[in-house]
Formats: C-alpha cells, structure tokens, sequence
C-alpha cells in the first residue's frame, strides 16, 4: 500500500524538522541538532527512554518490572486517531546511508482516541534498528485529512548515549512486579514472632519494592496461628505478628492509617493441625495490597 510512498521518502527525508510542502504527504520528525533522547521514570520500577517529535508528540520506549523481561513502544499524539485503521511501520535509511534499503518492521493497530502502541518484538526491532543509526518510521491515512498521508521518523542522531543508560536502566528493573507480592502469606517458626527463612526473603522483596514506591492505597495484615496453645494467648500472638509486620511498612514509607491489622487467632485454619509439618502452615500473616 505504499511502495510509492516509501520511494518519494527515500528521496526526501531530510535531517531538518520538515513538513512536506506537498498536499498528499507530511512529514513530522526532529531535525539532527535537535533529536532529543531522554531517560525518563528512572528506577527500578519503570524505565522509559523518550523522544520528542515536534508538532506532532513524543515517541515513548519502556520496561518495567516484572518476571520476565518486557519491552513497550508508544507514540504519544498531540491529536488522537478520529478513526480505526492500520499504520505502516518500516526502517528507513537516512540520505547519508547510500544503497540501504528500508525494512518492514510492523503493522500498527490505529484505535480511535487512543495512542498507537506496539508490542515487544517490534518494539525491541525499532531499538535495534536506532542503534545502527536507521529512522524507524510510522506511515498512515490521515484521519483528519483524507487527502493526506502522514509520515512520523524517528531520528537516530543523539541516540547512543541515552541508550545505553536506558538499558542500564532496564538491567536494573527488579525481577518482579507489583502483582506478584500484592497478595503475600508469611509463615513463622513455632511459638514466637520470627519468620522462617523463606518468609524473610519474601518479605525483603517487598522491603525493595517499597522503597521504590511507598504510595499503597490500603494494606490489610491478618494474623493466624495453629491450635498449640491457649487460645487467648494464640489471639495475642497472632495480633503481635500483624503489628509487627505492620510497624515494617510504616518504616517503609507506607502511612500507618492505611494499613489495618487484625489477628484471627487459631481460627480459619489454611490446613489440619495433626502434626508439626501442616501445624506450621497455620502461623501466618497474609498481606493484601491494593493501589489506587
């Protein structure tokens, strides 16, 4: 669909914020002295590396934490699709590249009054393709002009260096998201306060998570115990744990009124108190976080 298209900006694209003088084709992208690469949302949360396109919007590249490694591409427009349709996505060699030739990277999905997005492999091909200096460019129908088509490059001059930090960035990502400690169980060692070992690792995660973002919505701790025991003093015991995992949030940041505590006792067993092994499943604290 546009073979044509890709020819006549083989010939034009230019290394200066250009708007094609043309009627059928614009052309959005920034010029070589001012191709902006940014590292934006550091932490080990988010990375996000940015670019501007002027008159048109930003050109957007993320991660974040997870499990598995993950890859985003955004672009932010300054006027929202009015229409549903289909982008080309293609790498183009700018004019100083004699003899290369442009490469298919991707379809992109063009939903109405949202932003264009594309999923991870073509979004790590568009990285790729940057960093040997080729334009990754967005080709489309004009939604608000049907006599136009619409070309958004991205400029690979200024590129290297705020690559490299994104990625150093997105080594840095922790190996889990929020979703994988919302909902936590910490078991404890038999007659007191202290966490197995498995516990203490869980509850170091989200030590880390926290001190990334502390902003929780609501944190609910409930505390448990086996049947060993006198039942008040199981009550108190119970309570104790809660409070003790409570009074590690707030150090971490999270405001104390957001968090509710209840102990539960020996009541609401998780499994049978025959012996030591499933006895032990019982002492516990289940933590539940939400965020807005």
């Amino acid at each position: 669909m546009f073979k044509n298209l890709i020819k006549l900006l083989m010939g034009t694209i230019v290394v200066s914020l250009s708007v094609n003088s043309s009627a059928t084709l614009r052309q959005y992208s920034a010029n070589v002295e001012n191709s902006a690469w940014q590292l934006k949302d550091e932490s080990r949360l988010q990375c996000t590396l940015s670019h501007d396109l002027p008159g048109y919007g930003e050109a957007m590249f993320s991660s974040f934490a997870s499990k598995q490694l993950n890859m985003e591409f955004e672009l932010d427009m300054l006027r929202l699709p009015k229409s549903y349709g289909v982008a080309a996505v293609y790498s183009i060699p700018p004019i100083w590249m004699p003899g290369q030739v442009q490469r298919t990277i991707a379809d992109m999905t063009i939903r109405k009054q949202y932003n264009g997005d594309l999923p991870e492999q073509a979004a790590w091909t568009m990285l790729s393709e940057l960093e040997k200096g080729f334009w990754p460019t967005i080709y489309y129908q004009d939604w608000y002009n049907q006599h136009d088509k619409v070309a958004v490059g991205l400029n690979a001059s200024n590129f290297a260096v705020p690559y490299v930090q994104f990625a150093e960035c997105v080594a840095n990502l922790l190996p889990y998201s929020f979703q994988d400690i919302a909902y936590t169980v910490l078991t404890y060692q038999f007659n007191n306060t202290e966490l197995t070992k498995y516990s203490q690792k869980r509850l170091a995660m989200i030590a880390d998570y926290l001190k990334e973002d502390a902003d929780l919505e609501l944190v609910l701790l409930d505390g448990y115990t086996d049947s060993y025991g006198g039942r008040a003093i199981n009550k108190q015991i119970s309570i104790r744990r809660a409070v003790e995992i409570k009074t590690f949030f707030a150090a971490m940041g999270v405001a104390p009124e957001r968090i509710e505590v209840t102990g539960h006792g020996e009541r609401r067993h998780a499994s049978p108190n025959t012996n030591e092994s499933t006895r032990a499943k019982n002492r516990r604290v289940v933590i539940r976080m939400s965020k807005a």
